[in-house]
C-alpha cells in the first residue's frame, strides 16, 4: 500500500478563533487506540468541547468527542477519553511558561492526518470579550465590503 502524503483535515474548531485570540500555535501528535485511528479516517470527530491540561509534566487533550468506530467490537474505544499529545520537551516548556500566564488557555484547533499520522494543532489562547468578538466581526465585514466595491468596479 502506498503511503500517504499531505494534509487530510478530519475536523476544525473554527468557534475557537472567534472566542479567543490566538496566540502561538504548535503541532502535537496523538496517542489513540485502533479503533480510534480508524473513526477519523472515516472523517468522524468534534473538536468543539476539547481543551488540553497538564497531568504532571505531561499534556493531556480532553473533552474532544471521536465516536466509536462503526464496525468496533468489545475492544472499541470511550468517545470523550483523554489522549496524551506528544511534543518535544522544550516545547513543552514553553506551553507550560505561557499558559500559566493568568486568563491563558490551551485549544485545539485542527484535526488531521499528516503523511499518514494522526495530529492536532494546538494553539495558546486567551479569551476575547464581548466586544472583542463584535470588533473582530465588524472588522471581518469592512474588509468583505471593500472586496466587494471593488470587485463590482471592475479594472479600468
Amino acid at each position: 500500500m502506498a503511503k500517504e502524503q499531505g494534509r487530510k483535515v478530519v475536523a476544525s474548531n473554527r468557534k475557537a478563533r472567534h472566542d479567543y485570540l490566538i496566540e502561538d500555535t504548535f503541532e502535537a501528535g496523538l496517542v489513540l487506540m485502533g479503533t480510534e485511528v480508524k473513526s477519523l479516517r472515516m472523517g468522524r470527530a468534534s473538536l468543539i468541547d476539547g481543551y488540553a491540561a497538564w497531568r504532571g509534566d505531561e499534556l493531556w487533550l480532553e473533552g474532544v468527542h471521536i465516536p466509536e468506530y462503526v464496525n468496533g467490537n468489545w475492544t472499541n474505544h470511550t468517545p470523550r477519553r483523554r489522549r496524551k499529545l506528544l511534543l518535544h520537551r522544550a516545547e513543552l516548556g514553553k506551553i507550560q511558561r505561557k499558559s500559566s500566564e493568568s486568563g491563558h488557555t490551551i485549544v485545539p484547533l485542527q484535526l488531521y492526518f499528516k503523511d499518514g499520522k494522526a495530529k492536532v494543532e494546538i494553539a495558546i489562547a486567551k479569551g476575547k470579550r464581548q466586544f472583542d468578538k463584535r470588533q473582530t466581526l465588524r472588522e471581518r465585514q469592512d474588509t468583505m465590503d471593500a472586496q466587494r466595491a471593488l470587485h463590482r468596479r471592475g479594472p479600468r
